[in-house]
């Protein structure tokens, strides 16, 4: 059995917001080791949130979209006597973000025709409303775990 993990390094909190999650954020939207071109999108997303959501403080509409699109519940593979299973299992907090942030920078990756800045402004904010490309990916998997909840039995 696999021992639990002590040091999982995170990056420190970035340094205009103060948000382990932002700076976390940043680190998935860099593209071949380029970080102040990531900063530059992230940050002037965060403007645009500001604006466009008419809020003071863009890390809550920012936090609200992480916690919508984070799914509950996945599906993993699972061999067992020649069988292949896909066997649905609870997502720790630490992964739940981790995907939806995945899930978020590949749905904005996905749009064509305008700004990185943009497409993720976008994504954002309809991730908040519980809607968008996110949400739907959340949904699917949702439906996954809950149509092979058969196999549960099967956790490990």
């Amino acid at each position: 059995m696999r021992r639990k993990v002590n040091n999982r390094n995170m990056p420190p909190a970035d340094f205009m917001y103060k948000s382990k999650d932002l700076s976390k954020f940043i680190n998935y939207v860099m593209e071949r080791g380029k970080k102040n071109v990531a900063e530059k999108i992230v940050y002037g997303v965060m403007d645009d949130l500001k604006e466009a959501a008419k809020v003071k403080d863009p890390i809550e509409v920012f936090d609200l979209a992480l916690r919508n699109v984070g799914p509950m519940m996945e599906v993993r593979s699972r061999r067992i006597g020649g069988a292949t299973y896909q066997v649905p299992r609870e997502l720790k907090p630490e992964r739940r973000i981790a995907v939806a942030m995945r899930w978020i920078v590949a749905a904005a990756k996905s749009k064509k025709g305008s700004p990185m800045r943009k497409k993720l402004t976008n994504e954002l904010i309809a991730a908040s409303k519980n809607e968008g490309d996110a949400i739907k990916k959340r949904d699917n998997t949702h439906k996954m775990a809950e149509a092979n909840r058969a196999f549960a039995h099967f956790a490990w």
